[in-house]
């Protein structure tokens, strides 16, 4: 490009040789060898002087200047350009000459992690825009950038009136104005009108919670606890009734539909619940936080998907109906302002209720579900704006994904549809009316990816940032959360520690409307969280234990493995799990790094034990272990989620040739990719997989390229007991308990016998 500019500013330098170019850079001048002599006589310039003589002397002077400029100073002008034209030059070579380099080098990819972050910034950079230009935006007003807005940055200006909560009233078939009784044994009811005391917050602050623990039939292992109230626990009843549950028109008669394809075995047929959904909803529609770590997308992701839509546009519908129904009473009775303290009915911003979800195509499943929950069998469509624009955005065209691509049935299960990471959506729900693209300060669901919100967020410093969004979620359904460890675990930390603040501006709320405990700041005792992934893990357990502190009280799914899945392991293999000892937590990590270099890797620096890959589920391990190699000079190669697709594949070449002796491979690539590693013939875990299958798969990955080494093939993994929940996910519960409380460091186990 920028060769391009100086050609078309001077076609002078075009016709110059490299030689004139070099002497015009260092002298200024051309060689009076190339100088140009014309035998034509100049002709003469007639000037018009203007009336004004003062202004025609300046004009003129300035002409003159320009006439002057225009020769000897105007190519002195370009010297600049002929400088960076020539550097162009130097540089195209070099990436020429780096280019051919590449092909031939054995290492890559020590630079692509740094090209990542380059391109996460700018990324973030660009994606940060968005709320800013809510205010804007809400009063008619475009961003200043409005040209070059992406998908994320659109919202619906159109619709503002029509779905705003201060100037419309309820509808007399919506359902709000049920009887004073119905009215007090809503679980929605007693919740947000539940009026706590400040000693029972200042208690619930300082002592530990209350525990119990229960079983139920298809849940299991329940743990209960409160840090506000006696422990309240119950049981699920044998046969539900809708009534009981208090839901919103019309999803008592759209549920059953809506939820038809799960109900179609025999014992399920007169209920609208699954067993596993009944008793996942029982305890949604207490106000209990909740953490479900069985939620797979292979076996139940739909059915969990299903209810906890159905809870949320459940309290949606019930909270803006008492709105609504306020509405009406101000407008018919006239009350005066001392009397509001009757209708304090909302928070200090509108969104109600955030889900958090990985991919655009698990938004546009919650979305449908929406909508299938609000139509129904009614005859009346559900009107939904911008519908189409989201489903292009939103939605994937099956052409796109590889015909030939074979991957784990549990790898199409999760990367299914659009799997685009960096999204988020405002919806605003009226009745049976569902607007999307609505402005965040204007909706009642928010749907986003960790990332979508981080980028929003922003961090502390940054100009453009809003979190204010956050500061009356009453409801945040985190699902697949086993996914965000390996996107970015930091941005659901980054997210959750800015939820139920005090927001920083007004943004037009009517004080007289809102509830107390939302001016007391205490939203977050009054928030409901639903956390659901697909494995027991200690990050996930952090947060869940810290930041879920709802007065309602917390349950907590804690079924035990009673077999791992190195009973999935079929080939015929030696595991010797040795066990390195800490002193704390946050010693682990330097404690395995001087085990595995003291103890481990001499055994495994002889050629005889070549064809030794090395599964790292941490990044920072992985690039620990890269610099150690190369600073020891050992005959290794790596492939981690930053490698190019040229670095993978001749990574994966010279590791089956035996040309590289060891293979690096971090846990992230394995997720994402799923590729099969051949040429294994040692295998070491550096630690325990986060994802208990993965170690089964990757054991079976010996039998890849069968040559005949069987009889040689080992597998040594380390582990600490800091590591109790993994290893229990590997060999079984009673064994890493013997494992722990053992004398002994090493244990030997031998899968695929004959």
């Amino acid at each position: 490009m920028g060769k391009r500019r100086n050609r078309g500013r001077s076609q002078l330098l075009s016709t110059m040789t490299k030689k004139q170019k070099k002497h015009l850079r260092d002298f200024g001048e051309e060689h009076p060898f190339y100088d140009r002599v014309s035998k034509k006589e100049a002709t003469p310039q007639i000037c018009q002087l203007s009336e004004s003589s003062d202004s025609s002397h300046s004009e003129s002077d300035s002409e003159s200047e320009q006439e002057h400029i225009s020769g000897y100073h105007r190519l002195l002008s370009t010297l600049k350009n002929v400088s960076e034209e020539e550097d162009e030059e130097e540089e195209e070579e070099e990436d020429d000459s780096a280019v051919g380099d590449e092909e031939m080098n054995d290492e890559d990819g020590d630079e692509d992690v740094i090209v990542e972050e380059e391109t996460v910034e700018t990324a973030e950079t660009q994606e940060c825009m968005s709320l800013a230009d809510v205010s804007k935006e809400k009063d008619g007003e475009e961003p200043a950038d409005a040209s070059q807005k992406s998908s994320e940055e659109f919202t619906d200006a159109k619709h503002e009136s029509l779905f705003s909560l201060e100037t419309n009233f309820l509808e007399e078939d919506s359902g709000g104005s049920s009887s004073s009784q119905r009215t007090s044994q809503d679980p929605f009811q007693q919740h947000v009108n539940k009026e706590l005391k400040e000693k029972e917050v200042q208690a619930a602050t300082s002592s530990p919670p209350t525990t119990q623990q229960l079983k139920w039939p298809v849940l299991g292992q329940l743990v209960f606890s409160s840090k506000f109230q006696k422990m309240e626990t119950f049981k699920p009843p044998k046969d539900v009734d809708m009534k009981s549950l208090h839901l919103q028109k019309p999803l008592e008669s759209t549920w059953k539909k809506t939820n038809s394809q799960f109900l179609s075995g025999p014992q399920q047929s007169n209920s609208p619940f699954t067993p596993l959904q009944k008793e996942l909803f029982l305890i949604m529609n207490s106000y209990r936080d909740l953490f479900y770590p069985e939620r797979t997308a292979l076996k139940n992701g739909e059915e969990v998907r299903h209810v906890y839509c159905l809870h949320a546009i459940n309290h949606v519908l019930k909270a803006n109906a008492q709105v609504l129904a306020n509405n009406s009473r101000r407008r018919s009775q006239k009350l005066g302002v001392g009397e509001d303290d009757d209708f304090r009915d909302q928070g200090l911003t509108r969104p109600k209720v955030l889900i958090v979800v990985p991919f655009r195509e698990a938004a546009l499943r919650v979305v449908q579900l929406f909508i299938s929950l609000l139509e129904g069998d009614s005859k009346k469509k559900v009107i939904v704006s911008n519908k189409k624009r989201f489903q292009g955005e939103y939605g994937s065209n099956p052409e796109e994904r590889p015909p030939n691509l074979k991957r784990p049935e549990d790898y199409e299960a999760v990367f299914v549809g659009n799997i685009d990471d960096h999204f988020r959506i405002g919806v605003a729900i009226l009745q049976r009316s569902i607007r999307l693209y609505a402005p965040f300060y204007s909706s009642d669901i928010l749907i986003a990816s960790p990332l979508g919100l981080r980028t929003i967020i922003g961090g502390e410093g940054e100009k453009k940032r809003d979190f204010d969004f956050l500061s009356s979620i009453e409801l945040l359904i985190i699902d697949q959360a086993d996914i965000y460890l390996m996107q970015n675990w930091e941005h659901v930390l980054h997210l959750v520690n800015h939820m139920n603040l005090l927001p920083l501006e007004s943004h037009g709320v009517d004080f007289s409307r809102v509830r107390m405990w939302s001016l007391n700041n205490w939203s977050r005792y009054y928030r409901q969280t639903l956390l659901f992934g697909a494995l027991q893990d200690a990050q996930i357990n952090s947060v869940f234990n810290k930041h879920c502190v709802n007065a309602q009280g917390q349950v907590a799914v804690r079924n035990v493995p009673m077999t791992g899945s190195i009973s999935h392991v079929l080939v015929q293999l030696p595991h010797v799990f040795q066990r390195m000892e800490a002193q704390d937590v946050t010693s682990v990590i330097d404690a395995r790094f001087h085990f595995f270099i003291n103890k481990i890797l001499p055994q495994y620096r002889d050629a005889v034990m070549s064809h030794t890959l090395i599964y790292v589920p941490s990044y920072f391990d992985f690039v620990r272990l890269r610099n150690y190699f190369k600073k020891e000079e050992l005959n290794f190669t790596h492939i981690c989620e930053y490698t190019q697709k040229s670095g993978v594949s001749r990574a994966r070449h010279f590791f089956l040739k035996g040309e590289k002796q060891f293979l690096l491979l971090t846990e992230r690539f394995h997720f994402y990719k799923r590729y099969t590693i051949k040429g294994i013939r040692n295998l070491i875990f550096y630690e325990l997989p986060t994802y208990p299958h993965f170690y089964s798969e990757v054991c079976n990955m010996l039998s890849a390229a069968r040559r005949g080494e069987e009889a040689t093939w080992t597998c040594t993994v380390l582990y600490s007991k800091y590591d109790a929940q993994r290893l229990a996910s590997v060999v079984g519960v009673e064994r890493a308990a013997q494992m722990l409380q053992s004398p002994k460091n090493v244990h030997l186990f031998i899968t695929g016998e004959r």
